[in-house]
């Protein structure tokens, strides 16, 4: 893989919420995985090193982990871009701090404008008025942030869900950038496997994911194909034995920009440009 400008680095599997359609089958029972802080600081210099402009830090919900602040501090040393996707449920004074630090961005997934449906795919009661106030409060701060309302009506089970009412919403609250993509079939999204009609045809083009137990995918909805694990092997040699042909699965014909990276509406989609 040559021309790396991006990472998802998803550094937990922990998350306060329960969403019906989470990719990453996170949840309360998540973990942290078998990354240390040593790791990720390595995993974040190797980055930088190889090229890449900017990072994600996601999970599950990177809030929970306790060395968040590290790790954007980190990346913010080596020159990298940061966003944090977040579900903005709770952020305390230390992590405002962090986020309030120039070159952080915020991103978060907003479903409905009602709290009933929004908290029926979420899991959890009073998760739409704790996120719609952090949403406000991260703009009152003026930290850049961004959001995506996913349409999971193709689940049957939400019924008809108001997803342009909560675009309305967001846009009415200052949130200048609001995208809105569907369901994926992968992680709790998925009736059977996942398989590649879930990928936009462009893995691995610029990008790459790693997860908290080390394993290295071209895409966080690539999950099921492993380049490698970077408790083994560094990253530069990970992805020096990886082509872009090899990655290209997907009977999904590649358009000129991908979903996760470019100016499309997937969560996470549109990371930060320096």
């Amino acid at each position: 893989m040559t021309d790396l400008r991006f990472a998802w680095l998803e550094i937990t599997g922990k998350c306060q919420l329960s969403c019906t359609h989470c990719y990453a089958d996170s949840g309360p029972r998540g973990t942290d995985g078998v990354l240390r802080t040593s790791d990720w600081f390595r995993v974040i210099d190797q980055l930088a090193s190889l090229g890449a402009r900017s990072v994600q830090f996601i999970g599950g919900e990177p809030t929970l982990h306790s060395d968040l602040p590290a790790f954007v501090d980190r990346a913010l040393d080596a020159g990298l871009g940061v966003e944090v996707f977040s579900n903005l449920v709770h952020v305390g004074p230390r992590l405002w701090d962090t986020f309030s630090r120039p070159g952080v961005r915020l991103a978060t997934s907003y479903y409905s404008d009602t709290a009933t449906q929004h908290e029926a795919i979420t899991g959890r009661r009073g998760s739409h008025a704790r996120t719609r106030a952090n949403i406000a409060e991260a703009l009152s701060r003026d930290i850049p942030l961004r959001a995506g309302v996913i349409d999971v009506s193709s689940s049957d089970f939400i019924g008809r869900q108001r997803t342009h009412a909560a675009r309305d919403e967001l846009s009415g609250l200052g949130v200048s950038s609001v995208g809105v993509d569907r369901l994926r079939g992968v992680g709790r999204g998925a009736n059977v496997s996942p398989g590649p009609d879930q990928l936009c045809g462009r893995c691995g083009h610029g990008a790459v994911a790693i997860s908290p137990t080390g394993e290295v995918w071209p895409c966080v909805f690539a999950r099921w194909i492993s380049l490698g694990n970077i408790l083994d092997t560094d990253l530069e040699t990970i992805l020096s034995t990886v082509t872009v042909a090899s990655l290209e699965t997907s009977p999904v014909t590649a358009g000129s920009s991908c979903w996760p990276q470019g100016g499309g509406s997937c969560a996470p989609n549109d990371p930060p440009r320096p």
